[in-house]
């Protein structure tokens, strides 16, 4: 098969496109053909070793953690799925080696779900790992209708699930984002606010009495500023701020989970959820794709197409 891999940690610049051999199938596991490829921060800080005191990364390594494609072979156990069926995913397993950006790739069942019909190959591979980020942050701080939650980095692509979770849940939604984005959150169903000094003073200016929950998506300080507005401090949920627990907060890291990806599945299927794509490029840019990501200034998701 074709594959985007590494025989090192560095940049994206130790990428190459080349011949690999086809993934095993273990029992449990299903053989996608990838028809496209989501690309997240966490790929380009494998890359960079970011994650190596928590993971064991084996050489060559392929990148990439979120699928959508079609099963092409069917492990000895894996009845959930047979030949044919359309699926998306959370690749991630518990060593690093074997991802996503590669024509196959084998996925153990318990990362997959159905692929929703409402979406697109390019929007499906951009849901798994921000829709399951977003969403299980959501649960972590039992966010409830009726109730105001601050989103932050509400254009990125978790931020952006995010939103839409929480207005369909009900759910009044303040976001911070540039001002090139306020346009966008509206769209979601958010009130944007402009980050960075004098934050608080403008979510109060919307929430007079502070907001219930807090999500942060971009760390550097959210979490601190989240406090100051919340009316119980404990609810604020991070995944950038390694520092959250230690200030009563919780800590996301996010877990596979078949029944959490298709009930965002159900939401997308039901209207009230989709996917930005902000920049799709071809498997043999994969490099361009995580230069484009480390930048940080993506609205909604990074895809590459394989197939």
């Amino acid at each position: 098969m074709k594959a985007i891999s590494t025989q090192s940690y560095g940049g994206p610049d130790v990428l190459v496109l080349g011949d690999l051999p086809d993934p095993k199938v273990a029992p449990d596991s299903v053989l996608v053909r990838v028809k496209a490829a989501g690309v997240n921060p966490v790929d380009w800080k494998i890359l960079a070793g970011y994650l190596d005191p928590i993971m064991d990364v084996h050489f060559p390594m392929i990148p990439g953690w979120d699928v959508a494609g079609v099963v092409e072979a069917v492990g000895a156990d894996a009845t959930e799925y047979a030949v044919g069926d359309e699926v998306i995913g959370y690749v991630r397993k518990d060593a690093v080696q074997q991802g996503t950006f590669a024509e196959l790739v084998a996925a153990p069942v318990r990362t997959l779900a159905r692929k929703p019909s409402a979406l697109s190959w390019q929007q499906g591979a951009g849901l798994p790992l921000a829709g399951l980020t977003a969403y299980q942050s959501i649960k972590r701080v039992s966010t409830k209708a009726g109730e105001t939650a601050l989103v932050h980095a509400a254009a990125g692509g978790v931020g952006s699930l995010a939103v839409q979770i929480l207005v369909a849940q009900g759910t009044r939604v303040i976001g911070t984002a540039s001002e090139r984005n306020h346009d966008f959150l509206r769209s979601l169903g958010a009130e944007p606010v402009t980050y960075g000094e004098g934050l608080a003073d403008r979510v109060r200016a919307l929430a007079p009495e502070g907001v219930d929950v807090a999500l942060d998506f971009v760390g550097g300080g959210a979490v601190d500023v989240s406090q100051e507005l919340l009316k119980d401090r404990g609810r604020v949920v991070s995944v950038a701020d390694g520092e959250v627990l230690a200030k009563g907060g919780h800590m996301v890291w996010v877990r596979p989970d078949s029944a959490d990806l298709t009930a965002l599945g159900d939401l997308a299927d039901a209207g009230k959820l989709t996917v930005h794509v902000d920049a799709v490029h071809p498997l043999s840019e994969a490099a361009e794709a995580l230069l484009r990501s480390q930048q940080g200034r993506t609205r909604g998701k990074i895809v590459l197409e394989v197939s």
